[in-house]
């Protein structure tokens, strides 16, 4: 008898669920997207013991009859493929057919469902995989699956898993990710004590962002649309049973991006708050999260991460998601335009923002950076999602697609038919999803009539009514007008106009303005330079001297003149204007002592950025030095030129504004 047999489908099953299936919000990552894919418009999630003793998934979707609902249990049964063709044209969240007999293989399953034209449903009883019990029913329209001691025929797995409470916690976060999502679904998140996530449909992804997690977080994100075309034509429409009430078709070839991005004053310690959506998939890329942090680049510092929900849609055709078995990671047709659409519209967006920073929000940015915020929930590092931080910090960008130059559009949406109104006060949604939280209530949201005149741009259409009531949000076009009234302790600036008292931190202000005066004179070659009198020679470790060697050129550009002089020394004629004795020397360090690591990783874009900003802040006005009224009010001028305004270009802030609203509720006059 030979060595070499089949396995058995049970045994094939179970090690399906080893690829699907990890932990209970694996299960429910699977449950939910069917019940997407189904059309459905309520979904409810029912957990116990962290999705141990109960995972129950109800939907109001089409339904499967007898028929279908036995063959779904049955290896890569499913409807959404039928040939080898349709795999690079996929446009549903499921369809490999293996979710459903992984599941049943390693917990007892109960299925009901019901087609709204059958006068019955459907029973199926499964536990290990092995079919006990197959019957009519009675069950309204849609699917119902309860789920009930999951691994409990492979203990090992089970043990693996962790605390009911870090279980019910990857499960409230999935739950979330998919409700702001799909703002025009209703989401339900139950456990066995209370309900965490109660979320009504509502219009746009900002009405969403501003049901669960309130004004405050809502105030600190800024509204991202662009869209741009793909080169070529062809592009089938989604079908019917997919497509929103509100579907409108792209145009041939388009690539859509809509979404939030934070203000640079809120910052995380790594990359686990930022979500991106490829066509409604909730996914992990490489080249995705480095497009964001280039754009977030000499805005936030390179150990702060912006918080990011963003959707990219694009023709299902671009994008192959059949590349993991969990379906997190997605592979592009064209990764390095991707990337670059991804990068300019993020950072258009904030150009165009120009956010100020109040106190409040400042130190409400500075606590989030160091701690965990309760309205946190991004998820743990677990089999649904890769760790976010198994993502490298720097790493090169793609090459750029051969396409031709695409522009960024702003496009305003459809206006929503009927209004639609929910009082949150009989909403109770608790943002950290912990039994001991008492619920968050919200205003009235109001959604405009199909009648009235729809927002002027895309970006316009996501804001929430009621968010437009409360003041303005800061921006610092208005620091040009600033009057300065001095110094404190000869380190920050202290102005005033009609919108409040201003503080400006002289240093990275000064900073800001010489980094971007070093890139623009770089790009034309123009870098002033001065001739030392003498020499200056600079003694290097082996390791320095390797970086030295990767960055000489870039150093030439910027205006230095630099030979060896010597095995490990290195002799210095020339060096950018304003640069001199102590700063130089200590910029000179700074550039060379970079990780070989990081050194490689590096493009020419990031390394001259890198180089300009070392310039900058050793070139730029110190702390403790005294400013005349001139040479404030220049410092002011030239700082409402800049492109970034908000942070130096190692992401510190420079301008914090103490509005008139928040003075007169200080004194109480409010």
């Amino acid at each position: 008898m030979g060595r070499i047999r089949v396995l058995s489908d049970q045994v094939a099953n179970q090690i399906a669920a080893g690829e699907v299936v990890e932990r209970p919000a694996s299960v429910v990552k699977e449950l939910l997207e069917n019940a997407l894919d189904a059309g459905a418009t309520r979904i409810r999630i029912e957990i116990e013991g962290g999705g141990r003793k109960l995972i129950r998934v109800s939907d109001d979707g089409c339904g499967m009859g007898r028929d279908d609902a036995l063959l779904a249990f049955e290896r890569h049964a499913t409807s959404k493929v039928r040939t080898s063709d349709d795999l690079l044209c996929i446009d549903t969240l499921g369809f490999r057919g293996e979710a459903l007999p992984s599941i049943a293989s390693v917990c007892r399953l109960r299925l009901q469902t019901r087609q709204p034209e059958d006068a019955a449903g459907t029973e199926i009883e499964i536990a290990g995989g092995k079919v006990l019990r197959v019957a009519d029913c009675g069950a309204p329209p849609g699917t119902t699956i309860t789920l009930r001691d999951l691994f409990f025929n492979t203990p090992a797995r089970r043990k693996f898993l962790r605390s009911e409470s870090t279980e019910l916690a990857h499960v409230a976060a999935l739950v979330t990710h998919y409700a702001l999502a799909h703002p025009d679904k209703h989401f339900e998140l139950h456990s066995a004590t209370n309900a965490l996530l109660t979320a009504p449909p509502v219009a746009t992804v900002g009405d969403r962002i501003f049901q669960i997690f309130g004004k405050e977080v809502f105030q600190q994100m800024i509204p991202v649309a662009a869209e741009t075309d793909f080169a070529h034509t062809g592009i089938p429409d989604p079908p019917p049973w997919r497509r929103d009430a509100d579907w409108t078709p792209p145009e041939p070839g388009a690539l859509r991006l809509t979404g939030f991005v934070s203000k640079p004053e809120l910052q995380k310690l790594n990359r686990n708050s930022m979500h991106v959506f490829v066509n409604h998939r909730l996914v992990r890329d490489k080249q995705v999260m480095h497009a964001l942090s280039e754009a977030y680049r000499n805005i936030l510092p390179p150990t702060s991460y912006p918080v990011v929900l963003l959707f990219l849609e694009m023709p299902p055709q671009e994008v192959d998601v059949n590349v993991h078995p969990a379906k997190t990671e997605v592979r592009f047709r064209q990764p390095g335009f991707i990337h670059d659409f991804l990068r300019d519209a993020v950072r258009a967006a904030l150009t165009k923002a120009r956010p100020a920073a109040s106190f409040a929000t400042a130190l409400h940015g500075h606590a989030s950076a160091g701690s965990s915020l309760v309205l946190d929930v991004s998820p743990l590092p677990g089999p649904d999602l890769p760790p976010a931080e198994d993502i490298p910090q720097s790493e090169p960008a793609p090459a750029a697609s051969d396409a031709e130059p695409f522009h960024l559009t702003e496009r305003p949406l459809p206006p929503v038919p009927g209004r639609l109104e929910f009082t949150g006060n009989d909403i109770p949604v608790t943002a950290t999803f912990s039994p001991q939280r008492a619920p968050q209530t919200f205003p009235t949201l109001a959604v405009p009539l199909a009648n009235e005149p729809a927002p002027a741009s895309h970006a316009a259409a996501f804001l929430p009514a009621e968010a437009s009531i409360p003041e303005q949000a800061p921006t610092l076009d208005s620091i040009a007008n600033l009057r300065p009234l001095g110094q404190l302790r000869n380190s920050f600036i202290l102005a005033v106009n009609d919108e409040g008292l201003w503080i400006i931190d002289q240093h990275v202000a000064h900073e800001r303005i010489l980094f971007e005066k070093i890139l623009r004179e770089r790009q034309v070659e123009r870098i002033e330079r001065q001739r030392l009198i003498m020499p200056l020679l600079v003694e290097l470790t082996p390791e320095q001297m390797v970086s030295f060697a990767v960055i000489a050129e870039e150093l030439e550009r910027n205006g230095f003149e630099v030979a060896p002089f010597g095995p490990r020394t290195l002799s210095i004629s020339a060096v950018p204007l304003g640069l001199e004795g102590r700063e130089l020397e200590q910029m000179l360090e700074e550039v060379l002592s970079v990780p070989e690591r990081r050194l490689q990783a590096e493009n020419n874009e990031m390394r001259r950025a890198r180089i300009a900003a070392s310039l900058a802040c050793h070139a730029a006005i110190k702390v403790n030095m005294p400013l005349d009224d001139a040479k404030m009010r220049w410092l002011l001028d030239e700082l409402s030129k800049t492109e970034h305004p908000t942070g130096c270009p190692h992401g510190r802030p420079i301008v914090l504004r103490y509005s008139v609203r928040e003075i007169e509720r200080a004194f109480h006059r409010i």
